[in-house]
């Protein structure tokens, strides 16, 4: 597993506090990533969002190699690697970052947006179903989605359409601008997990983040030319910049990739499915937002069909060898 050097592993009270650790790690981050639309409520006003998002990757990288200088982590070896983060760097951070804040500040709901980048899961899995098992894949990228999986993916994609359909149709959201957008998102997060599960090797995140984040800032910086609008640096936009480099890149970021080193493809981007519904809630408690009889059932259904994706496979029962 890619992790920070230091990580215990063998027995002991360090090692209970790493699975403690490992089993909690998915709910924390479902609740750091569902924090990304509240984000963009607080700070797309006051900046245009490859602007805010070339600032993000810049202190995220400073950050990180301050962390790094202090821990001493170790930096992939070979170029092949290196290449390979930054594709996922480009598909991860540039590309669906992008497209989900391009799409957002043009017009496009939240509750849209969601729903569209929530379809990740499906586009995996189907993926998954098509190819695991016709190529090599060294890093185990998946096996085949059972019958149980294709069961928990539906209630997952019904439970995400109860609680965005209500904010579907609100005004003016949709253009061929803004469904480009959000579709690009969808397809650069749904290759670049892809790519990270079948290309890349055990790789310490900190070092790893950098290499990507760099990546992603080299291709998002010249685009910010295109952007007239001016950023207003006000207490707003301060605060949703130091929330995004510190919690979502820094930790969200991380977390995502971590997760992907350890899990199959299909069952880590089934979380991706109870972010939604997170945000809802958030956006109730810290705005006001009501949250509906759908938004509940909604919720109910993709903790079901999440659970069902996660569940790990019931080892094949042993073989006795035949009597001699």
């Amino acid at each position: 597993m890619s992790q920070p050097s230091g990580t215990g592993t063998g027995a002991g009270p360090g090692a209970a506090d790493a699975s403690v650790w490992l089993r909690a790690m998915p709910g924390v981050f479902v609740l750091i990533w569902s924090t990304g639309f509240i984000v963009a409520k607080f700070g797309l006003p006051y900046a245009p969002p490859l602007s805010f998002l070339a600032l993000r990757y810049l202190f995220s990288i400073f950050c990180f190699l301050l962390w790094i200088q202090l821990s001493g982590a170790a930096w992939p070896r070979g170029r092949r690697q290196w290449l390979h983060l930054a594709v996922t760097g480009v598909l991860m951070h540039a590309g669906y970052l992008g497209g989900v804040w391009v799409a957002v500040k043009s017009g496009m709901g939240s509750g849209l947006a969601a729903l569209i980048v929530g379809l990740q899961p499906v586009l995996t899995a189907v993926w998954v179903s098509q190819w695991a098992g016709r190529t090599s894949d060294p890093q185990g990228a998946g096996s085949p989605v059972s019958r149980l999986q294709w069961l928990g993916l539906a209630l997952g994609l019904g439970g995400l359409l109860l609680v965005v359909w209500r904010k579907l149709g609100v005004g003016n959201e949709v253009s061929w601008q803004t469904m480009a957008a959000a579709v690009f998102a969808l397809v650069s997060i749904t290759a670049g997990t892809l790519y990270q599960k079948r290309f890349m090797k055990p790789t310490d995140v900190r070092t790893a983040n950098v290499i990507q984040l760099a990546a992603a800032l080299a291709v998002t910086l010249p685009l910010t030319l295109l952007e007239s609008e001016a950023i207003v640096w006000n207490r707003e936009f301060l605060g949703a910049m130091a929330w995004s480099v510190l919690a979502l890149t820094l930790g969200g970021s991380s977390l995502l990739y971590l997760l992907i080193q350890r899990g199959a493809a299909t069952a880590v981007t089934s979380l991706l499915y109870l972010v939604p519904p997170t945000t809802a809630i958030m956006a109730w408690a810290l705005f006001g937002e009501i949250v509906t009889t759908a938004t509940l059932v909604g919720t109910a259904l993709t903790a079901l069909g999440v659970s069902l994706v996660v569940r790990p496979a019931k080892p094949a029962p042993a073989v006795k060898p035949p009597a001699v």
